[in-house]
């Protein structure tokens, strides 16, 4: 029978529950539907697509075999989810993925009770489903918990922080394994699957209890020499001595592609009635989608696409990324000072690193998802002499903030951290975006924190970070391409702490930190047809302050608005600070901080996002006229004048 002369099955599946109660002979055709569904939803809205598609039978067997959301099904990070989101009752919503008012790209509570615990940072899973364990024996309830992590998840260090306490606690808990970066061949042939299926087996755990306890009864030497000989037995075959080592009982490699070894195995450790089993499964990224097979790192996250082609419809760009401008420049600086090396935790492309590792890769370091890790090696790198640039997401540096503290800042070592994503980032939403920066940093004694306007300032930038040799130093910039000025043949050092002038006006003072200054700019000319003359300028650096700079706006405007792209706490606070400290707030000074808004902003374009936040041209002179008393008293000072 023809996949056109079936009947689709995936119409007739809401929630798991009628997953279930389809026979297993059939489940290859749901995979198969189901697979297409998600390429075909995802080219709709863009997305993260490799990594769903290499997981949709897992997908498909954990359902089939589990009781959720009864049982809880954790998903590491979440961007492998989609295909959870079809078959757990969001199928009639899967093509507003990441778009306003739609699906979150990634798991999330409130959007479901099949998501018993929201991600996007990785390697969280295990934790969490150890917390979810103990708190089930504590209820004195039966449910299992199921957490599904991936290799690239494995590679940070609270991962094993998890295993290495669930092992010690012995709790009953499954962690999936998601290996795809590993050949299937070599490890998963007929024997390996066969074995995969007898040591995951009640029949087989029984026995293997027994001889424990058999053991036991011998004198202390044998029972070592027993234990020691059933350990080189099993990872003999099996290869898991690190997880048993924690404490996990370890089932394969096996193909996660595989239906005939899944769901038996799946079955076998859900009817297990012992600590911590660990199955490793080996997959494909992009599995059933010859593009996405073929490239997996560019299919990895996509924009819209052709199905049939494959080819991504992203518009064409008018300017270069910010991602790219700070690639190149630091290219352009490494070029010329043999001390500078770069760093990122698992993420070169995202960071523009992987440009930097093609021109340098002796010089180029990838940690892993590992920040904290991350940081404290490039403060050692900094201790011996090197000019270290950590270049991490925004919203990932939040998760070394210790080491940032404690190795770096502390120790005033010059280690030059490069924020991209700073700001609210669309699609992604709040889980990634860079909105605490200025305040987690900014507080930190001898920091320099550098926010840039627009590309070209960001050159000059990555310059004044080389220039930096004393002490730590940040420099953030947004997600997406530059405004089109145009760049430098070459970045030239800033003065530290030295902000600039960009309009000359008299009445309104509109201090901007970041990109939000061209909305400022189109903000002052809006002032103009009410006769306010508006001054913009850039402070270009949150940390040290540009006295000088702030002093003249205070004094010689009426009005003073500081705009920026971050939380409460960054840098109006430290502008407020310094006007309170130095009497300049005496002088009837009416001072506005605009800053996003103390709440999580949902994932939008970014346009519509900075609406809500309030940090838009219209808004910032919606700020000012309220300031003065109001559009109408505005309009008849304006005529007066």
């Amino acid at each position: 029978m023809t996949d056109a002369s079936r009947t689709p099955l995936l119409d007739t599946i809401t929630t798991p529950e009628d997953l279930r109660r389809l026979p297993e002979a059939v489940l290859r055709q749901v995979v198969d539907e189901l697979r297409r569904e998600t390429i075909d939803a995802v080219s709709v809205t863009g997305g993260h697509l490799g990594a769903g598609l290499g997981v949709v039978e897992l997908t498909v067997a954990l359902h089939h075999v589990f009781d959720t959301p009864r049982d809880r099904l954790i998903w590491d990070v979440g961007h492998q989810a989609y295909p959870h989101k079809i078959l757990t009752g969001r199928r009639d919503r899967i093509r507003t993925l990441r778009q306003g008012g739609g699906l979150s790209g990634f798991t999330k509570r409130t959007e479901s009770d099949y998501d018993p615990f929201g991600a996007a940072h990785s390697s969280t899973s295990i934790s969490a489903g150890l917390g979810m364990a103990v708190a089930r024996d504590l209820d004195g309830k039966e449910h299992n918990v199921v957490c599904v992590i991936g290799d690239g998840a494995m590679s940070a260090g609270m991962a094993y922080e998890a295993m290495n306490n669930a092992g010690a606690r012995n709790e009953r808990l499954i962690v999936i394994l998601n290996d795809n970066d590993m050949s299937i061949a070599p490890p998963v042939g007929a024997l390996s699957n066969y074995l995969a299926r007898i040591s995951s087996s009640g029949t087989y755990l029984h026995l293997r209890e027994v001889a424990k306890q058999l053991a036991k009864r011998l004198p202390k030497f044998w029972e070592e020499k027993a234990a020691r000989a059933e350990e080189y037995t099993r990872t003999y075959w099996t290869g898991g001595t690190l997880f048993e080592e924690l404490g996990f009982y370890y089932v394969g490699p096996i193909d996660g592609h595989n239906l005939n070894v899944l769901l038996p195995v799946l079955k076998n450790v859900r009817d297990a009635r012992q600590g911590p089993i660990l199955v490793h499964i080996v997959t494909k990224k992009g599995k059933g989608y010859a593009p996405a097979e073929a490239s997996d790192d560019k299919y990895h996250g996509v924009s819209r696409f052709n199905v049939v082609t494959g080819a991504q419809m992203a518009a064409k760009p008018n300017a270069p990324s910010y991602t790219k401008v700070f690639a190149h420049s630091l290219i352009e600086a490494a070029r010329k000072d043999d001390k500078i090396v770069a760093i990122t935790a698992a993420m070169p492309s995202g960071t523009g690193l992987d440009l930097f590792a093609k021109a340098f890769p002796q010089r180029t370091f990838d940690v892993g998802i590992a920040e904290q890790h991350a940081v404290t090696f490039a403060a050692g790198l900094a201790a011996e002499g090197f000019k270290p640039f950590a270049a991490i997401y925004s919203t990932f540096l939040q998760r070394a903030y210790d080491q940032v503290v404690h190795d770096v800042a502390i120790q005033r070592l010059p280690v030059r951290f490069a924020l991209d994503r700073a700001g609210l980032v669309g699609a992604d939403g709040p889980t990634h975006a860079g909105a605490f920066d200025l305040a987690y940093l900014g507080c930190l004694p001898g920091f320099v924190l550098m926010a840039a306007a627009d590309e070209a300032e960001l050159k000059h930038m990555v310059a004044t970070a080389v220039a930096i040799d004393d002490r730590p130093s940040a420099l953030r910039y947004p997600r997406g391409e530059g405004v089109g000025v145009e760049l430098p043949a070459e970045g030239r050092p800033l003065d530290i702490g030295k902000g600039r002038i960009v309009r000359e006006g008299t009445t309104v003072a509109l201090l901007s930190l970041g990109t939000r200054l061209g909305e400022c700019l189109k903000a002052a000319d809006q002032l103009a047809t009410f006769g306010l003359s508006t001054t913009v300028a850039d402070a270009r650096f949150a940390k040290p302050l540009d006295h000088d700079l702030i002093r003249r706006l205070a004094k010689n405007h009426e009005v003073l608005i500081t705009v920026e792209e971050g939380a409460v706490g960054g840098f109006a606070s430290h502008v407020l600070q310094y006007l309170a400290s130095d009497g300049l707030l005496e002088r009837g000074l009416k001072v506005r901080p605009l800053v996003l808004p103390d709440v999580f902003i949902e994932h939008d374009k970014p346009e519509r996002m900075y609406d809500q936040a309030g940090l838009n041209g219209s808004q910032i002179v919606a700020t000012v006229l309220a300031a003065l008393g109001g559009e109408s008293a505005t309009r008849t000072r304006a005529e007066r004048a």
